[in-house]
């Protein structure tokens, strides 16, 4: 049994570790919240240029798709995917999960392209720590690295990260590009998700959209060139609010973490305490019965 000087130094040492959680705790519940309220000012935007690309290219027509670089189908050899994780820790299992769904996305489309006669390789944008030390680990071949983007990314982070991407597509180096990141829910739901980011595929419309496909508008210039100096920006979104969501998932996760990890040294301190006082009432016990029998052999 570990003696009394032994507890009161545990009891110490988790009292710290508790208020460096505690902290870490309010930091993270402070920043979640004005990230939780970008990603909500962020995605109207990125659902009414979603709105706009799918009737574009509903009223370009199908030709277009061959003129467009982006939009391109050819026979994949290769693939690309950009795997945004955070980039600091202490946030429990979210690096895991989005690490291992880019593996398995990797082992699906290589299973799914296979079946056509061939075995792509694969070839990753890591974006974040987490995922990049991942790539380096499993010694996967890694295009380019984006650390330090921090907890307010900006849009020319987005457009530097999506234009690598878009260079490897554009020079071949890879037929098709997949955009993995944490899809933030709510503050207790984190959902890994894998996209399409290249070639681009027009969404389909869907509710409102269908009841407004009737609508007639005038465009100016043409709706093939709009559509041409869309793509670009629409891709650019799509990482900006994969970007956002993620930052979003890491504080919500690392405030879940850190509660939790307070909770626990509160927990362990309260064991302690009575260890401690158990071990106090024995030590006193023994100085009595020690004093008694040494009156009595007098």
């Amino acid at each position: 049994m570990a003696s009394i000087r032994e507890i009161r130094q545990r009891i110490r040492a988790v009292r710290n570790i508790s208020k460096i959680t505690r902290a870490m705790q309010m930091v993270a519940s402070s920043k979640m919240r004005r990230a939780q309220e970008r990603v909500e000012r962020a995605r109207p935007y990125s659902e009414q240029l979603r709105g706009l690309v799918s009737r574009l290219a509903r009223v370009s027509g199908a030709d277009i798709g061959d003129e467009l670089v982006l939009m391109q189908q050819r026979p994949v050899r290769n693939i690309g995917i950009v795997l945004i994780s955070p980039d600091r820790g202490l946030c429990g299992a979210l690096p895991s999960n989005v690490n291992r769904m880019a593996a398995s996305t990797a082992l699906e489309l290589q299973g799914k392209f296979a079946e056509q006669g061939q075995r792509p390789g694969v070839n990753y944008v890591g974006v974040g720590r987490k995922g990049r030390d991942f790539i380096l680990r499993t010694r996967q071949h890694l295009l380019a690295e984006f650390t330090n983007y921090g907890d307010r990314p900006s849009m020319n982070d987005a457009t530097a990260i999506a234009q690598v991407a878009v260079d490897a597509f554009v020079k071949g180096d890879v037929d098709v590009v997949y955009l993995v990141y944490p899809q933030f829910v709510n503050t207790m739901t984190q959902r890994p998700v894998a996209v399409q980011l290249l070639p681009v595929q027009p969404p389909a419309e869907r509710g409102e959209e269908q009841e407004k496909a009737t609508a007639e508008y005038i465009y100016e210039p043409d709706p093939q060139e709009i559509f041409k100096e869309l793509l670009p920006r629409y891709v650019d979104i799509q990482v900006y609010q994969a970007l956002l969501e993620t930052v979003s998932s890491f504080l919500s996760a690392q405030m879940v973490a850190m509660k939790n990890a307070t909770d626990n040294a509160m927990q362990l301190i309260d064991d302690l305490t009575l260890t401690y006082n158990k071990a106090r009432q024995a030590s006193i016990t023994m100085q009595i019965i020690e004093v008694v029998s040494g009156a009595q052999a007098l």
